[in-house]
C-alpha cells in the first residue's frame, strides 16, 4: 500500500494464496482510496498465465516474489511459487531490460527460485550475493521488517531480463 501511494503513476497487483489477506488488503486499499493497487486471490502457479495472456508482451516493468510459502516437505516443495512455467510467463510478459526481485528468510528458498530464473536464457542476475543485495524498494515489508527486528537474515536477488538473449553468465 505504501509503494502505491508514494507512486501514484503506477499500477501494483498482489498476488496471495490465502484469501482471509486479500479480502482484508483490499478493504485497506478501498479505505485508502488507493485506484492504482488490486489485491487477487490465486495461486500464481495456477493462475499467472490465463491472467496475463490477454495483456501485449512487455506489459510488466518489476515483478516481486517476496517471502513466499517455504513448503519445507520435500514433497510438498513442487508447491513452491517459482516454477519454471512462472519463470517462462515472467519471460514473455516483462519489458526488456525489466527486473524480477526475489527475497526471503529462508536462504534454500531464495537459492532455488534464483537459480530457476538464472537457468532461462533470457534472465541475467544484477547481485551477487543474496546476503549483501539490497531492497530496491524505498519500502519494506511487514515481514521483512519482522525478520530484521528480530536480526535475523533476509536474502536477496535482482534478476533483469534481458534485451539479447544470448549471454555469457558472469555467476
Amino acid at each position: 500500500m505504501a509503494m502505491a501511494e508514494q507512486f501514484p503513476e503506477w499500477n501494483f497487483l498482489g498476488l496471495e494464496i490465502r484469501e482471509p489477506l486479500v479480502i482484508r488488503a483490499n478493504a485497506h486499499r478501498d479505505e485508502a482510496g488507493l485506484t492504482n493497487l488490486h489485491f487477487i486471490f490465486c495461486n500464481a502457479n495456477n493462475s499467472l498465465r490465463w491472467m496475463l495472456e490477454s495483456l501485449p508482451a512487455g506489459v510488466l516493468r518489476w515483478v516481486a516474489v517476496q517471502f513466499p510459502d517455504p513448503w519445507f516437505k520435500k514433497r510438498h516443495q513442487k508447491r513452491r511459487v517459482v516454477q519454471p512455467e512462472v519463470v517462462q510467463i515472467l519471460a514473455d510478459h516483462l519489458m526488456p531490460e525489466g527486473q524480477v526481485f526475489l527475497q526471503s528468510d529462508v536462504e534454500e528458498v531464495l537459492l532455488e527460485m534464483g537459480d530457476r530464473f538464472q537457468e532461462h536464457p533470457a534472465f541475467e542476475r544484477q547481485t551477487a550475493t543474496p546476503e549483501q543485495t539490497p531492497n530496491p524498494f524505498p519500502i519494506v515489508t511487514e515481514r521483512e521488517a519482522l525478520t530484521l527486528e528480530k536480526g535475523e537474515p533476509v536474502y536477496r536477488m535482482i534478476f533483469s531480463k534481458d534485451h539479447v538473449q544470448n549471454k555469457t553468465r558472469n555467476f
